[in-house]
């Protein structure tokens, strides 16, 4: 059993890799809540009396909830997790007094949603003996601890849970249902693989660059695009369209976005640390489909917040209609958990879909982003002009403000000046750049770039 003195931060690449694979090979990855598993949550919860438990998985970079119950639970990034904690120890935690923890351990939004006291977790583990959950009780109040009894029965419940799975493994064999299994790696020939893009991950070789948003009248800096690059130590620059189809492909997209989103919330906190005027801007990151998937992304980007101490509204994502159509009821449940929770909804590269104006009155976007296409094309004939037009015009009625991308002419600039469009980006103006860069343009007097004609 251990304490609250043990080391999280150890990490072996080859034992984490091979976890994952178990965790993936039981096909449990962001499914549906299952009967079996809240059975063993609820035995869990009332036998212990705690005022929550939870069946907890954990991935690259987060924890979520299979099962819960008493008091909801879906989903935290993984750093600091309470599953890191029962990984470093390779077996149960239990945290009689959670105010003993040092501030760097232990979810601290969760304890403070749940008002938790104390604690107590036992490993999950595949049929190899691998960690790839945990099952955690919640109490209130601080606690003595478990009796070795207790634990055996915590853990005992925990194997249930391991049990599930296997049956799950043995049922999709028999009836012919594929599990969702990490793809070999490419071949030595094909650059990069999915192990290249693990290693830029782990060695921290992946950097947010941000490309300010405008008002277009006044030209002062209201936002910040964060759009990732890969620096490669030998390879130098990477740009997003050489790795992120491959990242989406191996399913590394779900950890490489989660390292994004909380790289930008830091950010915002530095900036807002040297001028607290800065608060004022919004960064916008871009969401993927597999993590705008996920019920829990609302709980996820919460702690996020709670953990920079930025306020939301200055945090915006940004996510593509293709995002939204794959599961319709699961992107309204999650748009509207992340306007509760008060973070800017845009959606980005609007008028490619084909469902356009049907998602503007399902779902509660504030921000429209005018495809770059029809902005480029705007002066070489009247029909990107006249999309323009309209969605200027559709979103003023709605409420919404707009984005125009990809503004590179001073042509482009004057007609979506004409039309209304009030904010903009694009190379005219500035090209995506790293923080530090950013921070000098921020420097100057009232945020205003120089007028792109002088």
């Amino acid at each position: 059993m251990a304490d609250a003195a043990f080391e999280t931060d150890r990490f072996d690449h080859q034992q984490e890799a091979e976890r994952l694979a178990a965790l993936s090979a039981t096909g449990i990855l962001d499914t549906p809540p299952e009967p079996s598993y809240d059975t063993i949550t609820r035995l869990a919860g009332e036998y212990f009396r705690a005022v929550s438990a939870g069946l907890i998985f954990g991935d690259a970079g987060r924890v979520w909830a299979k099962s819960y119950w008493g008091q909801p639970i879906r989903e935290l990034p993984r750093k600091d997790s309470i599953f890191d904690m029962v990984l470093a120890a390779d077996g149960p935690v239990v945290i009689p007094d959670i105010s003993k923890l040092p501030q760097s351990q232990g979810p601290r939004l969760l304890f403070k949603q749940l008002n938790v006291g104390s604690f107590a977790a036992v490993p999950v583990r595949s049929s190899d003996g691998k960690i790839i959950g945990t099952l955690t009780l919640f109490f209130h109040e601080t606690r003595e601890g478990m009796t070795p009894d207790q634990l055996h029965m915590l853990q005992g419940l925990a194997d249930m849970a391991s049990s599930q799975l296997e049956l799950r493994k043995l049922h999709n064999t028999i009836t012919g249902h594929k599990l969702p299994r990490l793809r070999a790696p490419r071949s030595h020939a094909t650059w990069p693989s999915r192990l290249d893009l693990r290693h830029a991950l782990e060695a921290r070789e992946f950097v947010l660059y941000y490309q300010p948003e405008i008002d277009l009248v006044t030209r002062k800096i209201v936002g910040l695009e964060a759009l990732i690059r890969w620096v490669h130590p030998e390879r130098g620059l990477i740009l997003p369209v050489e790795f992120i189809p491959l990242a989406e492909e191996s399913g590394l997209i779900l950890p490489i976005g989660d390292w994004g989103l909380a790289e930008a919330c830091n950010q915002i906190q530095a900036w807002c640390r040297e001028d607290p005027r800065y608060g004022s801007l919004r960064v916008c990151v871009n969401l993927s489909a597999r993590q705008f998937s996920r019920v829990g992304l609302a709980d996820h980007v919460e702690a996020l917040l709670f953990k920079s101490g930025i306020s939301s509204s200055q945090l915006g994502l940004e996510m593509t209609e293709s995002s939204l159509i794959l599961n319709m009821r699961t992107a309204l449940d999650v748009l509207g958990s992340l306007r509760r929770l008060g973070v800017s909804l845009l959606m980005d590269d609007f008028g490619t879909g084909y469902s356009s104006l049907n998602h503007l009155n399902s779902y509660p976007f504030d921000l429209l982003k005018i495809d770059c296409s029809f902005v480029q094309s705007m002066t070489e004939g009247d029909q990107s002009l006249q999309i323009v037009r309209t969605i200027v015009e559709l979103a003023r009625v709605m409420g919404m403000n707009v984005v125009a991308e990809g503004i590179e002419t001073r042509e482009q600039y004057r007609l979506l000046r004409n039309l209304g469009c009030r904010f903009g980006q694009g190379y005219l103006f500035a090209r995506p750049m790293t923080a530090e860069a950013v921070t000098t343009l921020l420097r100057r007097p009232g945020r205003v770039l120089a007028d792109p004609g002088e």
